[in-house]
């Protein structure tokens, strides 16, 4: 069975938050058409909510606007194949009981979706893939933000999205677009990002 990993699909990620996402609202377009199709489909959803700790940045601080779902996301009540999941570190496995929710319903296979791309849903990508499950990504619902390192340069928000995403795939994860996206076209697309590591 495979399973659906929405990794901080929050407030924070939008254009009024403090960690901004130049694709977000594609993105989140991209997630919503995600989680219905799982729930269509009666396939779990593990929804990832990152808080931070009282002594880091006052991003995604508990019980404020930062930290919430984007509007029209988040677990179902009462539902028996959705559950949230709180992390304080880039990956969801790391402090959270996500593994063995997964391993109870037989998930062999996770789909992950969400915020950052070169962080936390490569952290949680490879910490499913470390843990034996089949792992695809839909690069479509991801997104991330300009990088800058005064010795490494610079990759804008698309191009580190793009590499975070080449790596992943390079290490075995499926990249599994939705809608009318090509193979051609992806193929293209991870190639073009082959260029613009650093």
């Amino acid at each position: 069975m495979q399973a659906l990993i929405v990794i901080d699909a929050q407030n924070e990620f939008s254009q009024n938050g403090q960690r901004p996402v130049p694709n977000h609202s594609d993105a989140l377009e991209v997630i919503k058409q995600r989680a219905e199709e799982a729930r269509r489909e009666r396939r779990p959803i593990a929804w990832v909510r990152h808080h931070n700790r009282p002594n880091e940045s006052a991003a995604f601080i508990p019980n404020t606007w930062g930290a919430e779902y984007s509007t029209g996301l988040g677990p179902k009540p009462a539902g028996d194949l959705e559950a949230e999941f709180l992390k304080e570190v880039y990956g969801a496995f790391t402090g959270s009981n996500i593994g063995a929710w997964l391993k109870s319903l037989m998930v062999e296979e996770v789909l992950i979706v969400g915020f950052y791309t070169h962080g936390c849903v490569s952290t949680t990508s490879r910490e499913a893939i470390m843990l034996g499950l089949d792992v695809s990504i839909d690069p479509n619902g991801t997104g991330t933000c300009n990088l800058f390192h005064e010795l490494l340069g610079a990759l804008t928000a698309d191009e580190a999205r793009r590499s975070a995403l080449l790596q992943l795939a390079n290490m075995g994860a499926k990249i599994t677009p939705l809608g009318s996206e090509t193979t051609a076209d992806l193929e293209h697309e991870t190639a073009h990002a082959s260029s613009v590591l650093v």
